[in-house]
């Protein structure tokens, strides 16, 4: 989306750091009086009614035992202390955006759907001060004053103001300033981004000889700056919409995880989902991208296949990511990770890997997991996560970088290559690319043709959520599980998803296909034309500090933890280095 004023260009400054105007310290310190009140007259009750009880047994009773630690008390309230104490001391970074906020009085650089727009699609003036007064202040008044311009609310901005009691504090983790509007960096993302949209009814198995591939793979290699992976210095069909995390660009396109049958208990989900039809792209029309940037809606629908398939391309990937529960990806990955195979039914899913080589159950003659390093301690923490990173990349989003969305882009990229409005603010990269030229030729503007009706969430792009999800769950996989362990039966669908069929290939690692499948989430919101590449690769690896700080926390916790019993969580970060929690 675009913003205010009608003036494009401003000088080139350094990025800024970028806060919240709330203390968090006074925060507290507002909570705090109140919550001692509360405690001074709940706790004595509690006790009185413990006391009363005792009495009315007979006081202590010799036949009976004490049970339990006298001091578990004090030991619990220690531990929150050394942690607190330890979050603290902590290298907290600064928030830094990248300054286009401040770069372009009329913000065409930075979020602001759901807000009113004039005709060129720049941001209402008061609208804006409305909005940033609100971030600014972190009252809720403030955010319930903001202007907006049609029917659909801002998606939980005061989610970033949160606090949470374990791992890293919201605000105590970050990603880097994005790409600027002008660079060349997110020129070369924007061309990606135009190509996935070209090549959604593609399937990813006909991308090695498919013609528009090569096409894509020829464009994005004539860019100045583009950091997908490559082959021999070069982007090829099997590196195409795939990232750099090892395991990425080996084998099929989408991690087994994907495509496996899920056990679920007793019960057996198919991953066979409903789709959208081909050729159904939505916001290609000026008067229909306006109206979603003013917060509108269009009379465009969703349009499903009523045959339910396997993902085999961009189309039923964003299908995917439109609808799911955020973990839902590593859940179901946890539950054939966890499930041995079935003997007698081959197609009931699971796959048996055995857990990380540091669970401190692995040798014993005695004991097994259960609560802790067991099947629900597992599957409880993997969900954990979720809540935690989405807090922080709340903050990212809204009171850090507040980066335009790839929508907001395209309204740029078409109002200046028709009236050159914006001169010299866009990379020649973009302006000049065969993405473009293709892509009027098909629509009829330069608009980022979008999956859905209503385009992207109202929140701001960097850093995402689905990807800072995807990062901290699979991290959480990853500490849990034995990255080493090979897919005995790998598959791939058919071409029309209706049945999957084996794959003859490289081997497929648990960890390698870990790593995809928190790619595939990520750039699957960047093939429905919501989220940049950027965005998904800081968000996965925002996402593994979060976890990583969670589980440094939570190994206090653990009585397996004393005498050496638990030597920690061994496993490989998404940027290939080892390391022991």
């Amino acid at each position: 989306m675009s913003e205010n004023g009608t003036n494009t260009q401003g000088t080139e400054q350094e990025p800024v750091p970028v806060s919240s105007g709330v203390s968090r310290r006074k925060f507290l310190g507002g909570i705090g009086g109140a919550a001692v009140v509360a405690g001074a007259g709940a706790i004595p009750l509690v006790r009185q009614a413990v006391q009363a009880e005792v009495d009315a047994r007979g006081g202590d009773d010799d036949n009976g035992e004490a049970r339990g630690d006298g001091n578990r008390a004090e030991t619990a309230y220690q531990i929150r202390v050394d942690a607190a104490k330890a979050e603290r001391k902590a290298f907290h970074p600064r928030l830094l955006d990248n300054g286009d906020e401040n770069r372009y009085p009329n913000r065409i650089g930075s979020y602001s759907k759901g807000l009113p727009h004039n005709s060129s699609g720049e941001v209402d003036a008061f609208a804006w001060a409305s909005f940033k007064r609100a971030l600014d202040s972190g009252s809720p008044a403030d955010f319930e004053d903001m202007i907006l311009g049609g029917g659909r609310p801002q998606t939980n901005p005061q989610s970033g103001l949160a606090f949470d009691l374990e791992g890293a504090d919201a605000h105590a983790v970050t990603a880097p300033p994005a790409p600027t509007l002008a660079s060349a960096e997110e020129a070369g993302e924007g061309v990606e981004l135009y190509w996935m949209a070209l090549l959604r009814d593609v399937n990813f198995t006909d991308y090695a000889g498919h013609p528009d591939v090569a096409a894509a793979c020829a464009d994005l290699n004539h860019v100045a700056d583009f950091r997908g992976p490559r082959q021999g210095g070069a982007v090829t069909p099997q590196t195409l919409f795939r990232d750099i995390l090892p395991g990425c660009s080996v084998g099929p396109y989408m991690s087994q995880f994907m495509l496996l049958p899920t056990p679920f208990g007793s019960e057996f989900v198919s991953r066979q989902q409903r789709t959208l039809l081909p050729d159904t792209d939505k916001m290609t029309s000026f008067n229909d991208w306006l109206t979603v940037q003013n917060g509108g809606t269009t009379a465009e629908k969703n349009l499903f296949d009523p045959q339910r398939r396997w993902i085999r391309n961009g189309r039923d990937l964003s299908a995917w990511v439109h609808m799911d529960v955020l973990f839902q990806a590593y859940f179901n990955a946890l539950l054939i990770l966890g499930t041995p195979p079935n003997s007698v039914d081959a197609e009931s899913g699971g796959v048996g890997c055995p857990v990380n080589p540091g669970n401190p159950y692995n040798g014993s003659r005695t004991q097994i997991g259960f609560g802790t390093f067991g099947p629900p301690g597992i599957a409880a923490l993997l969900c954990e996560v979720a809540s935690r990173g989405l807090k922080a990349t709340w903050n990212q989003k809204w009171f850090v970088h507040r980066r335009l969305r790839p929508e907001a882009f395209g309204g740029v990229v078409h109002v200046q290559k028709t009236s050159h409005r914006y001169p010299g603010v866009l990379h020649t990269d973009i302006l000049s690319s065969q993405a473009l030229v293709r892509t009027f030729n098909k629509w009829g503007t330069y608009l980022h043709p979008q999956a859905f009706p209503e385009g992207s969430p109202t929140h701001p792009s960097y850093t995402a959520g689905h990807a800072t999800v995807a990062g901290a769950c699979v991290t959480i996989l990853k500490a849990l599980f034995d990255e080493s362990f090979v897919f005995q039966h790998p598959v791939v669908p058919t071409d029309d998803g209706l049945s999957l069929v084996p794959y003859t290939g490289a081997t497929l690692t648990v960890g390698g296909e870990l790593n995809k499948i928190a790619s595939n989430i990520g750039t699957g919101r960047n093939i429905a034309g919501v989220h940049w590449r950027s965005d998904a690769l800081q968000s996965i690896l925002l996402g593994e500090q979060i976890a990583i700080s969670i589980l440094r926390d939570q190994r206090g916790l653990y009585n397996e933890n004393r005498e050496g019993f638990f030597r920690g969580y061994h496993f490989t970060k998404f940027d290939g280095t080892r390391i022991t929690v």
